[in-house]
């Protein structure tokens, strides 16, 4: 009895499986026995829970295991130590024969060489849940994958012969994984598909961002985190003809497909064909396979593919076609919503059917698309012929890991960069020879390097679903120029010899010096003050003799004397050139501190510096992507400790035992009036509060400070109210927002803040209305908008000269004993500002020494 209890039991299952596989691949076998469906190695239909990261890589090792269809590739790891993977599936001859299919796939790159793709399969990549809480596309990826190994189908073995597919089912696992736990985690049974339950509203920080909370969908370009490093390593081998890039948004829509808004503002480097002929050819198939399922959908209202960062537009910049799919969410199980339930599942099969439509559009035009590439990177080569630009130069000596950081991501881009092999003076800048770097535009990638020293003002648009300026040059506030000519230059750079020469420090029984130019200053002086070590820094200049030469040291240099140290001479020589081996910057020895110029090394202005211990507030309210550029900073760039605690946990927190308090973009509410007042005490005690964005608008409307904002000003005119078209309201009312552009400031080049910087006029990156009219007090306002701030990206008229002229930029406000320093902008976008991260790191070490006068 118990025997045929249990038969009952696997037959029903049996059941259960056969009808959840037929919602998705009905029609689409026979398939092989021999090769376990989703179902049967997970144990449950795809839909019913959201599988775990280790389990969707196990099972795509255990396809590669059993067929020779598929091969599986690791192309990277997370922050977490997960692994990041490619599942090759194609035709058995195709893969035993992959590495000459992918030779001549590349000589298509090869504008030199002619267009030979006769009997060339198309390369079609198919990449996954970059947003770790929109995991529809992962479970629709191992239906894909079992689909295309296992299916006898005649289209899908037609498919295999004429296409090699590249799997990535998770692009974002560590997100992924948050997500999954809580959904899996608070699904009920019966299920819930009331909107309100817990299921469907994660906690802060959501399962959208990576583990330092960053968006992946904004790094292809500027490939600061380990998924995108390894991605595009990964890419620039294979350079598909095919990216898609599935997505998911809000519960009440339905299924997006491209192409994009008709009046969206295009790449201005990008060849029209891409968002003409491409996009409209493909969109027949989406539509028609949609159709069949009855699947509602739209196209071309809204997203634009204007930032070349996300997974649907940097593949258009190498001659592919990159494809954005955005699904409905079910955030969760089953949710309700004004058109009925929306179940998982439900979201997977238009995921799973517009993926299809993608595989079945590539293969049936894949000598357009071939001929499309080559003819991609030929017109790349002409353009750049035609342009008077014949090469970029750049570079800035006093800060060569600065220098060195840019380098290596054009090179990540596989844009081919030269040292310097001669002095020029062009466009009133002077770059010389073994200090600077030479970048020529003729070369594959050509529109790479626009995107990267170009900027621009002209737009087919004014409102953006992300950033309107990308110029990679500002963002490392490098210094540069263009020519008309191909200066000579030395060997290619590559990743190998990008690298600076460790400097050993010749022991001193006086002192040490250590410049503060270079970006990894600070993080040596944070080893140096974290092994107990004294340091005081200049907050004045000086020159003076190291070993027969006269040297210049600028506002901000560390001086570490040998005596009165913990440490014993011979340990810290050894510590500081451990130091210089791990940062590689300069540091000198010196033998006296009386200088030929400037202060002497025991002078009042050589203040001496404590170790920070910073609290950053995080949760519920705070922008999760400002808080985790922090912590990333923190981490990868000072490898300095900092302490995240929640919003609703401040009052237990004993303020006395930090000196510094971070507080980036939020509401805040979770404090209450104590806790705003116990803040504003402490600040008063001599500590440091470091405020960004809104959270600057938040310190002035709680009067921490005594700072305002530039408001609209309001006249009688204003009364008189002009109707307007309520179609365009969407449209008229976003432009106003700054989105993302970049600015140029004047900076206070004598204020410890910018201790460290050379150039008086900096870029600055914003995307936020907050308007900081400048203080007051004279000596606060250490970084103000030039009266011509203008240099990449959109802004409406009124906001450049009513809001943004007018405006500060940094303000330095005295609170008691301590202060408040006001970030009008973000000084840590996306990771990847090395030009204004300078300024919040000697917001971190210097704060505590900066007066404001009165």
């Amino acid at each position: 009895m118990k025997g045929l209890y249990t038969l009952l039991l696997l037959c029903i299952g049996c059941l259960s499986q056969i009808y959840s596989q037929d919602y998705f691949l009905k029609d689409k076998g026979p398939f092989d026995p021999d090769i376990p469906s989703p179902e049967t190695f997970l144990g449950y239909p795809i839909g019913s829970f959201h599988t775990r990261h280790d389990r969707i890589v196990s099972y795509m090792e255990k396809l590669a295991e059993l067929s020779d269809r598929a091969s599986i590739h690791q192309y990277g790891k997370t922050y977490e130590h997960r692994p990041l993977i490619i599942l090759t599936i194609s035709d058995t001859e195709h893969l035993e024969n992959l590495e000459a299919l992918q030779e001549r796939h590349l000589a298509l790159n090869d504008p030199r060489q002619p267009a030979a793709y006769e009997d060339l399969p198309v390369f079609v990549n198919l990449g996954y849940n970059v947003h770790g809480n929109e995991p529809s596309g992962a479970e629709a990826a191992m239906l894909t994958a079992y689909l295309l190994i296992a299916s006898q189908n005649p289209d899908i073995e037609n498919y295999r012969q004429n296409a090699v597919f590249f799997i990535d089912p998770v692009i974002n696992p560590d997100g992924r994984d948050r997500h999954t736990s809580w959904v899996d985690m608070y699904q009920g049974n019966p299920i819930v598909s009331d909107p309100s339950d817990i299921e469907h509203n994660e906690a802060w920080p959501r399962g959208r961002t990576n583990h330092y909370w960053f968006d992946l969908n904004r790094d292809w370009w500027l490939a600061v985190h380990p998924e995108s490093r390894g991605k595009l390593n990964w890419y620039h081998q294979w350079y598909p003809n095919v990216v898609t890039d599935f997505h998911e948004m809000g519960t009440g829509s339905t299924h997006f497909f491209e192409p994009m808004k008709t009046n969206g503002s295009k790449d201005p480097v990008m060849p029209k064909e891409n968002y003409t002929t491409l996009n409209d050819t493909f969109a027949r198939y989406f539509a028609e396979d949609l159709d069949k399922i009855g699947s509602l959908y739209f196209t071309k209202e809204v997203f634009d593919g204007t930032y070349p960062g996300y997974g649907s537009s940097y593949p258009d910049l190498q001659g592919g076609l990159g494809l954005l799919f955005e699904q409905a969410s079910s955030r969760g199980h089953v949710q309700e919503t004004q058109m009925g339930d929306l179940t998982f599942a439900y979201t997977i099969r238009n995921q799973f059917t517009s993926g299809l439509a993608t595989i079945r559009a590539a293969v049936e035009n894949k000598d357009m698309l071939h001929e499309y590439q080559h003819n991609f990177f030929v017109t790349a080569s002409e353009n750049a012929k035609n342009s008077n630009i014949k090469a970029y130069i750049f570079g800035d000596p006093r800060d060569q890991n600065r220098t060195k950081a840019f380098i290596e991501t054009l090179l990540l881009h596989r844009v081919k960069v030269y040292p310097l092999a001669e002095d020029i003076n062009e466009n009133n800048q002077s770059f010389k020879s073994g200090q600077a770097y030479l970048v020529p535009t003729d070369q594959p990638q050509y529109r790479i390097i626009q995107n990267a020293f170009e900027t621009y003002d002209a737009y087919h648009d004014s409102v953006f679903y992300d950033a309107s300026a990308w110029s990679l040059v500002n963002f490392y506030n490098m210094p540069y120029t263009s020519t008309s000519h191909t200066p000579s230059s030395g060997e290619e750079i590559t990743m190998e010899n990008n690298v600076i020469e460790a400097q050993r420090v010749e022991k001193s029984s006086y002192a040490y010096l250590i410049p503060w130019d270079d970006y990894f200053a600070p993080a040596a002086l944070y080893k140096l003050l974290d092994a107990g070590v004294k340091v005081t820094t200049a907050f004045k200049p000086f020159t003076t003799m190291v070993q027969g030469t006269e040297i210049d040291f600028d506002y901000g240099t560390l001086i570490i004397p040998v005596q009165k140290q913990k440490l014993d001479p011979d340990s810290l020589h050894q510590l500081l050139n451990e130091t210089m081996e791990a940062f590689r910057i300069p540091a000198y020895s010196v033998a006296t501190g009386y200088h030929t110029k400037g202060v002497d090394l025991g002078s009042n202005s050589m203040r001496p510096l404590e170790k920070p211990k910073a609290l950053l507030l995080i949760g519920s309210g705070v922008s999760s992507y400002e808080a985790g550029e922090v912590w990333h900073l923190c981490d990868t760039k000072l490898g300095m400790p900092i302490t995240k605690v929640n919003t609703d946990q401040f009052k237990r927190i004993d303020l006395t035992e930090y000196n510094t308090l971070i507080l980036v973009s939020g509401s805040y509410s979770a404090l209450d009036s104590p806790e705003v007042s116990s803040i504003k005490d402490w600040i008063g005690k001599g500590n440091t509060l470091i405020t960004t964005r809104n959270a600057c608008t938040w310190a002035i409307q709680k009067k921490i400070v005594a700072e305002k904002l530039i408001e609209d000003k309001k006249n009688e005119q204003d009364s008189i109210v002009e109707r307007r078209q309520y179609v365009n309201a969407r449209e008229e009312i976003g432009r106003e927002q700054v989105g993302g552009a970049i600015f140029e400031v004047d900076l206070d080049l004598t204020h410890p803040l910018t201790f460290g910087y050379h150039q008086k006029q900096i870029p600055v990156y914003r995307n936020s209305t907050v308007w900081l009219a400048p203080s007051k007090n004279p000596y606060s306002t250490v970084a103000k908008y030039t009266t011509d701030p203008h240099l990449d990206g959109f802004i409406t008229e009124k906001n450049l000269n009513e809001f943004l002229k007018p405006s500060a930029s940094i303000i330095v406000s005295k609170v008691g004993q301590g202060r408040v320093i006001l970030f009008a902008d973000n000084p840590n976008f996306r990771g990847s500002w090395y030009g204004t991260n300078k300024l919040f790191f000697n917001a971190l070490f210097l704060g505590s020494h900066i007066t404001v006068p009165e």
